[in-house]
């Protein structure tokens, strides 16, 4: 009897844990939330985080990065594949540790017509094997470019961007939540329940996320977590605050991604207790405040939440093992990115230059933006099924075209629009406007683009103005020149 309890015990423990618990706010415990049964909703779980928090392991960390060691290893990256990638911070932990990320592009730091996806690590601080592994993947792909062609793909095509550690302080103290036993997960802006919506109450660590997706533009993320064994999508909760599958508007596509995660993991999609691997977050239980919807609605991004070790601080002997189960998983999430969807840019017909807009889908509720510079997009979907996109500019007339996704290969739709005109006959400009500084961006594009045509013009050019002078100086010389005398012999 003793035995089948403890089975069933951490059997229960494993599948609510791995999410965690509900931070400790007036409005977000179980009651507050109208949740029916308390120790399903989070009162278990908080309790079994805070009875593990009071007995640490004092060895648990041993084989892992501490923060001083992870920053160094960043920055070692930073020299070692300095020709590939760039280093920075996207702001500072409580306790002022700085955020490192690690891009990795054939052009990092620049803008270009191409795709970003970010990995998130240790956004638990208890969950440490998502920054090991991402400086496993870094490192990987910094040694294998030039020689492996998904590699070169990734590199060449899409710009990476790796946050090892989201909660370095979580890290230091062996805990769930960051220095201020705050729950990352639970700290973003909710669609359901608006009790976290004054961004000077976030932590330092959600506002830096949220600031990093205001100045850059990511078409898909993944969180890393532990605790179990599966890919997670949205939606991460419903309104009914009930464990029932609630699909978000691309639903099908986040089936695709998160499949793709799966079937590529060593055993992710033989899981008995998830179907193929992947779970909708709220079938499995409701997470309000999460990273992953609020990507989703506010930043435009596709996130998954990646269950990626049963065991949340496994042995570090085990981390090579863990590594080699989630490498092919985590490099086709990323080259996913260029194989399939819809990618293209929207300009002008009149000017040429490029329009920022919206780019939608017929029968999904869901908007993607262009770029506000170049006005390139990437919208995600699942293969082989017919769609209809529509691009839209204020002051310019929509456009719409059908295509067929291939399977294993995405489909290039540039869009050229026409002002509109008013009944008076004037143009209708967009409201839309990139301002002065992008119309410049946008000339240095493509001033980079058609760089040698520009260069035989400029040598043309050059070479006709030297002849033009000296014609004009062979002229000159012979009106100065004094007239010949003739002489009279006698």
């Amino acid at each position: 009897m003793n035995l089948k309890f403890c089975i069933l015990f951490s059997f229960f423990v494993r599948n609510v844990i791995a999410r965690g618990g509900y931070r400790s706010t007036s409005l977000s415990s179980a009651a507050d939330l109208g949740f029916e049964n308390e120790s399903y909703a989070g009162s278990g779980r908080h309790l079994i985080e805070e009875n593990q928090s009071h007995h640490p392991r004092t060895d648990i960390a041993r084989g892992y990065m501490t923060n001083s060691e992870l920053e160094r290893a960043v920055k070692e990256f930073g020299r070692r594949c300095s020709h590939i990638s760039r280093i920075y911070s996207i702001g500072e932990s409580v306790r002022g540790f700085p955020l490192w990320v690690i891009e990795i592009s054939d052009k990092p730091g620049q803008e270009e017509p191409e795709p970003a996806f970010k990995f998130i690590g240790n956004v638990h601080g208890d969950e440490p094997v998502g920054r090991e592994l991402l400086l496993l993947l870094a490192n990987w792909i910094c040694d294998n470019y030039k020689r492996d062609p998904l590699v070169d793909l990734i590199v060449d095509k899409v710009h990476l961007h790796i946050l090892p550690s989201m909660n370095p302080d979580g890290f230091s103290f062996r805990r769930r939540g960051n220095a201020n036993k705050v729950d990352l997960n639970r700290d973003f802006p909710d669609q359901f329940f608006p009790w976290n919506n004054n961004e000077d109450a976030r932590q330092p660590e959600t506002k830096a996320i949220m600031s990093w997706l205001r100045e850059m533009r990511f078409t898909a993320s993944a969180s890393l977590h532990g605790g179990a064994l599966v890919a997670n999508y949205p939606w991460d909760a419903s309104l009914d605050k009930r464990k029932n599958y609630y699909a978000c508007p691309d639903d099908g596509t986040f089936r695709f991604l998160a499949s793709i995660y799966s079937k590529s993991h060593y055993n992710m999609s033989l899981s008995k207790e998830f179907e193929g691997g992947i779970t909708n977050g709220a079938a499995w239980y409701p997470v309000y405040g999460g990273m992953q919807d609020w990507n989703y609605i506010y930043g435009g991004c596709f996130e998954l939440t990646l269950e990626i070790s049963d065991n949340k601080w496994p042995n570090a002997k085990e981390l090579p093992t863990i590594w080699e189960y989630n490498k092919m998983s985590m490099l086709n999430l990323v080259a996913s990115l260029v194989k399939t969807g819809v990618h293209g840019r929207v300009f002008s017909s009149d000017s040429g230059r490029p329009l920022p807009g919206l780019i939608t889908i017929k029968g999904i509720n869901y908007t993607v933006k262009t770029s506000g510079t170049l006005a390139d997009y990437h919208r995600l979907l699942v293969p082989g099924e017919r769609y209809e996109v529509m691009a839209t500019v204020p002051g310019y007339k929509s456009k719409a075209t059908h295509i067929w996704l291939e399977k294993e290969e995405a489909t290039n739709v540039d869009f050229i629009l026409d002002p509109e005109v008013s009944s008076d006959g004037t143009l209708l400009r967009s409201i839309c406007d990139c301002g002065r500084k992008s119309r410049l961006l946008s000339i240095g594009y493509f001033w980079g683009t058609h760089f040698e045509v520009y260069l035989v013009l400029i040598v043309v050019l050059a070479f006709l103005c030297f002849l033009l002078t000296r014609r004009i100086k062979s002229n000159l010389l012979k009106q100065r020149s004094p007239p010949k005398r003739s002489v009279l012999t006698v």
